[in-house]
């Protein structure tokens, strides 16, 4: 694949983003990116990301790039969790960010990390606020990748064809990681929806959730169980680029 010329992205945040995520598959420098990033006018960015798809693209392949080229550069930072997850990373329109900024405050509408997905954070920044997701989407846990075995593999997200690609992204992780039981009537799901279980409306919400994306028949109504979560590191798996 040709690289984007830098004037193909300059209006465009998501393509952006987009190119960052490719140089960070191929091994290319990701100075020149980053630094657009960095610069990109909060007009123009505001006026690129006008709506949540465009904004879920845009912050998820921003998430995946930042902590690829971070771990690509430097995987020992891994080690050490609340670092690598706390640590400011990468710099959009003058804002230094960290892993757990892009997630939990503009991709997840400012709810912290640590409260299950039940609370909202009630002083959210500015700049959350403006060009964070209005309605957050749980299925972006199945999309980003910190470098842990059990994330699922890195794809580029577009404005047009996000709800379709996190479907795709969503069943193929729960496809491999959720376990349905029919004779113990036990289903045992990704430890993420523990973790988020607010985002995906409680317990209830949860199984409905899977029950969607055909974990287990529509008329099973099983127990509801977690499976631990592989924190090894990995260097990561990239969706098949011809997708690209």
């Amino acid at each position: 694949m040709t690289t984007t010329p830098p004037d193909a992205t300059a209006a465009d945040p998501v393509a952006l983003s987009h190119e960052f995520l490719r140089r960070v598959r191929t091994g290319e420098s990701t100075h020149a990116v980053t630094s657009r990033l960095r610069d990109l006018d909060r007009e123009t960015l505001a006026a690129g990301l006008d709506s949540d798809d465009a904004r879920l693209a845009f912050w998820v392949n921003v998430y995946n790039a930042a902590a690829r080229d971070l771990l690509a550069a430097a995987p020992e930072v891994f080690d050490d969790k609340s670092s690598f997850f706390g640590a400011d990373i990468v710099t959009v329109a003058g804002r230094a960010l960290s892993l757990d900024d892009v997630e939990h405050g503009l991709l997840r509408g400012a709810r912290p990390k640590w409260g299950l997905g039940y609370v909202r954070n009630p002083w959210p920044s500015a700049f959350v606020e403006r060009f964070g997701v209005r309605e957050p989407d749980p299925r972006i846990h199945f999309a980003l990748n910190c470098g842990a075995a059990a994330c699922p593999p890195i794809a580029a997200y577009s404005r047009e064809g996000i709800d379709d690609e996190l479907t795709a992204a969503t069943g193929s992780y729960l496809e491999q990681e959720a376990v349905y039981e029919p004779d113990a009537d036990v289903v045992r799901a990704p430890r993420l929806l523990l973790w988020f279980i607010g985002d995906f409306g409680g317990p209830g919400g949860a199984k409905e959730f899977l029950r969607e994306h055909d974990v287990f028949p529509r008329t099973a109504d099983p127990s509801l169980r977690f499976r631990d979560y592989d924190w090894s590191f990995e260097h990561g798996e990239f969706a098949d680029p011809s997708e690209w």
